[in-house]
Parts: structure tokens; sequence; C-alpha cells
């Protein structure tokens, strides 16, 4: 398994392609965010501002961008054309927004890369992470970017580990996939283009594309004593 970002991501679906490399694994491209936007950012103010939100220095918002009022955009961060970045959203450093996108409230981002048409609306978290064309966050999902311990976080695929070099790293997440509300994705997990993960799942590690992976509560109901 080479984990090649075309496995995983239509990078015509993003104007910042450059990022990736072919041969290198999809996750090296998170190495390379800070200094990318370094070389290539030119802070420009093209969209609309709804109220007063915090916008940065080191920032460009393209065109048909909506910020409202309550977010906050410290940056560097590169945000595209006809974006929603909705009131309570808090974008940090190193963030490249693609077009189209909605990033909702209590929504936290950081060093991260999100393709065209994404959305992530309500009470996320994605840090150190990559989500490809159309894919969706519900709300509450969480891509964990940490281990307890603070080691090196490696990615497992049947019975291998493959060692990423990162001591923070959260998930890529294919083209078109779908988390459902309250799922947990632990470190170094990369979900296949056009997976369908159910509602309150913790998962870790390689998800096939094209793949549902169901989650099951064991319920049952009990009478409960009168109260009068």
């Amino acid at each position: 398994m080479t984990f090649r970002a075309a496995d995983f991501l239509d990078l015509s679906h993003t104007e910042h392609a450059s990022l990736f490399q072919d041969s290198m694994p999809v996750w090296e491209a998170l190495k390379q965010i800070g200094d990318y936007l370094k070389r290539s950012l030119q802070p420009s103010m093209n969209g609309e501002i709804l109220g007063a939100p915090f916008i940065g220095e080191r920032v460009v918002i393209g065109s048909g961008t909506t910020i409202e009022h309550g977010a906050t955009v410290l940056g560097p961060a590169w945000i595209g054309n006809h974006c929603q970045i909705r009131s309570g959203c808090y974008i940090r450093e190193n963030v490249i927004i693609g077009n189209g996108v909605v990033l909702g409230n209590s929504c936290e981002f950081k060093n991260c890369v999100i393709f065209n048409n994404a959305e992530i609306p309500h009470f996320n978290y994605v840090g150190d992470s990559i989500l490809g064309y159309k894919a969706h966050l519900a709300a509450g999902v969480i891509l964990s970017n940490v281990r307890l311990d603070r080691m090196e976080i490696s990615v497992k695929y049947q019975t291998e580990r493959f060692a990423t070099g990162l001591k923070k790293f959260g998930a890529i997440v294919g083209d078109r996939a779908e988390i459902g509300c309250n799922s947990v994705i632990s470190p170094g997990s990369l979900i296949g283009r056009g997976s369908l993960i159910y509602p309150l799942t913790h998962f870790s590690g390689v998800l096939a594309e094209n793949t549902i992976l169901q989650s099951h509560q064991n319920l049952r109901t009990i009478a409960r004593e009168s109260l009068s």
C-alpha cells in the first residue's frame, strides 16, 4: 500500500495541488503547509465581512466568501471563493480552505487542507488533517491528532504499521466521505473516498473506499418504578 494522495483525493478539486507529491504518502503534505503559505500567500480581502469577526494580517479571503460576526481567523490562512465561515468558527495557523466550503459554529481548524465543497458545520475539531472534495463531518465529529503518550503517530494497515514522522496527525478523509455525528477518529487514520461511518463510532486505521462502517449498541428497556 503506497497511500498516495491520488488514492484518496482528486487533486483537480484544490488550487493547492503542488502540496502533494505522487511518490510520497499523502500525509507528507501536512509537513509542507507552513512553508507553502510563507512562500505563496499574499494577503487579500475579497469577501464580505458581517459584523466584527477577528481576521489576522496573514489571511487570504476569496470573492463571494462570507465571514460572520464572531468568527476568528488568526492565520496564516488561505480561504477560497464562495465559502461560509460562520459565527464561532476558530481558524488557527496554517489552514488552507478550498472553494465553496462551509466551516461552522464551534469548529476549530489548524494545520489542515480542506478541498472544495467540503462541509464541517457543527462542533468539529480538524487538526493536522486533510479533507477531500465534498467530504462531510456531521455534528460533533472529532479528528483526534495526538496520541495520549505523545509519541510518533503511525498508520495501522492490516498487520503492518507505517511510520509518519509526525507527532501530530489527525486523519485523511477522502473525497465524498461522510462521518456521522459524535464519531471520534483516532490519530493517523485514513478514510477512503466515498466511505460512510455511522454515528457514535470510534475508528482507527485505514478504511477502504466505498465502505460503510457500522456500529451497533446493545440497548434494553427496563420498567421504571412509579414515582408517586
